[in-house]
């Protein structure tokens, strides 16, 4: 009777502290969906500080010479390997230009696990490239030389000092510094994950990555549309909004290649020492003569697309902890017969999400979309590949292009599904084409069949076939897949907690630089044994229940609500082992 009442206490006293960290958190969770639909419409303020930063901002402006390295940044390779990048020598725009010899600067990077101490060497490759214009009056480009060397057999979370350049000059960087992610395991992941889509060089944009570096993430998802290079004509000046109003006249889409340089050097501070993996965008194709695309892209970017049986850097895969992610390229063949469609199903073939539960998708134009920007302009691509992605369980996908928020209920053939993936949008990092405001279920607002036609695939818009908008192109109202959208600059943060529990904050750029300044937050919850019939045999074993690790316990420090739910399982471990010693 004794050990009785004092469980009776105990218990009541966890049910105290249940109601008061629930009434703190707040945080709602996909389990709680789908949700009734919130609009947030512009500010018209927010609108400003969309100009481009002029060439000699210090944030831009090249600070050393020659030889010396500049633009250093990282990318994942594989669990134990990291891809270190960075630029030399004098990039050149003119009529009759010469490229620079690769062969003439090594490419070295020292590092070791103590400042100062390098005791490991990794040499590398080096390249160059130039975008070229026959036409009178463009002028090319050639840049400088671009470098690539991969770091291998890292130890997981481990902090590594580097210093990069050319030794025997010797033309090496300050140092630098990294730590490595953890092994891929259910129970151990990324720090935080930053989503930036659509980020261009304007003032929105220092905002948006002043803005990020407060919220300290260890990893960068950047989901196309970087520098907006090609927002320019080939003598420089300034940048437009809107390049075929500006220029109707211009023999080809015209890039101002120094604007990558430019953009290379504002994002080093945080590239030198985070990693970014990105995915190419429709303002990265920049096309040459001759048919030629997506070159400084290529050239610039190193991606892990060999080491995960890609054979093209305009798609590729990689693990980050216990999360997989899948980043597809929209501007390539993405049809059931064509090679990216093979690769994904062999990738997806590949996953054990007993090792990492997480499955990520990110790629740059929307399949679910609300604003009047960019509706249904790759439908093909959706009818395409949606399917396979919802075989197998993709959890969260992310993309850009509409330059404002939205985020999903969960949707799959745009009907809500308990087992569709959280769609989000943000594409809204803050470029020179200023934010989106209008809404394809506005008043006059709906596309025509002729508007959003993709600059890579077909065409497939379609009327809905069932629900509010059967026969129709567009809703009359906010469709119930969009959860939550609005059209303000910012980024997101995830934070994956366990195999179960992921929370994703989006922060805007008007708010408050600290963590509990934040517009939409949910926590993104994975329900395999309930979506288990409809995926593939090979994943739906993915462990779903919150687990007994440290990683949860640290986790719960600081997410209260899943705090509940440890004290919850200790408690009644408990209170059954007492009852069964009293019995």
């Amino acid at each position: 009777m004794k050990d009785f009442k004092l469980w009776i206490i105990t218990l009541t006293t966890f049910l105290i502290i249940t109601k008061m960290v629930v009434t703190e958190s707040q945080i709602p969770t996909t389990l709680d969906g789908p949700f009734k639909p919130v609009t947030h419409r512009l500010d018209p303020s927010l609108r400003k500080g969309s100009s481009d930063l002029p060439m000699d901002d210090p944030r831009i402006k090249r600070n050393v010479t020659s030889n010396f390295p500049e633009q250093i940044a990282l990318a994942i390779s594989s669990p134990t390997s990291v891809w270190v990048s960075w630029v030399t020598g004098d990039a050149q725009v003119g009529s009759n230009l010469t490229e620079l010899d690769p062969s003439l600067v090594l490419s070295d990077v020292w590092y070791g696990k103590e400042s100062g101490k390098y005791t490991n060497v990794a040499k590398g490759v080096s390249t160059v490239y130039s975008q070229l214009y026959p036409f009178k009056g463009l002028l090319n480009y050639t840049s400088g030389i671009i470098h690539h060397v991969r770091l291998e057999g890292l130890q997981p979370k481990t902090k590594y000092y580097y210093k990069c350049g050319d030794s025997s000059i010797p033309a090496m960087s300050g140092e630098n510094v990294f730590e490595t992610f953890p092994t891929p395991s259910p129970n151990s992941y990324p720090h935080r994950i930053a989503v930036i889509g659509d980020l261009g060089l304007t003032s929105n944009t220092t905002t948006t990555i002043d803005h990020l570096i407060q919220n300290d993430p260890s990893m960068i998802l950047m989901v196309g549309d970087l520098s907006y290079a090609n927002q320019y004509q080939t003598t420089g000046g300034k940048g437009v909004p809107c390049f075929s109003c500006a220029f109707p006249d211009a023999p080809i889409r015209e890039t101002y290649q120094p604007r990558w340089d430019a953009w290379g050097r504002f994002m080093e501070p945080l590239t030198s020492r985070v990693p970014m993996m990105v995915i190419e965008g429709n303002h990265e194709i920049e096309p040459q003569v001759s048919g030629i695309t997506f070159k400084s892209y290529l050239t610039r970017f190193a991606v892990p697309s060999a080491e995960s049986g890609s054979k093209s850097n305009l798609y590729y895969s990689f693990n980050a902890g216990g999360v997989h992610f899948i980043m597809l390229g929209a501007y390539v063949d993405y049809n059931s017969t064509g090679a990216q469609y093979a690769w994904l199903k062999k990738d997806l073939d590949l996953v054990d999400r007993t090792v990492t539960p997480w499955l990520v998708a990110a790629w740059h134009p929307p399949w679910y979309n609300s604003y009047s920007s960019h509706y249904q302009e790759f439908e093909c691509m959706r009818q395409e590949m949606e399917a396979i992605l919802y075989q197998y369980g993709v959890d969260i996908i992310f993309s850009g292009h509409v330059h404002a928020y939205e985020r999903m209920n969960r949707v799959y053939n745009y009907t809500l599904d308990p087992c569709g993936p959280v769609y989000i949008i943000v594409g809204d990092g803050g470029n020179i084409e200023q934010v989106d405001v209008d809404f394809a279920d506005d008043p006059g607002k709906c596309p025509s069949a002729g508007d959003n036609t993709p600059e890579f695939g077909g065409v497939c818009h379609l009327n809905f076939s069932s629900g509010p908008a059967k026969g129709q192109f567009c809703w009359n109202r906010q469709p119930d897949w969009s959860a939550y959208r609005e059209s303000s600059f910012g980024h997101g943060i995830l934070e994956v907690v366990n195999s179960t529990y992921a929370l994703w904050t989006w922060h805007r750029n008007q708010d408050v630089y600290n963590e509990d300044s934040h517009s939409d937050q949910i926590y993104i919850v994975r329900q395999p044994e309930l979506c288990s019939k409809t995926l593939k045999p090979s994943i739906t074993h993915a462990p779903s229940s919150l687990p007994s690790s440290p990683s949860l316990s640290m986790a719960c420090c600081h997410h209260p609500s899943l705090l509940i739910f440890s004290l919850y399982s200790f408690l009644i471990g408990a209170l059954s082992l007492s009852l069964c010693h009293s019995a």
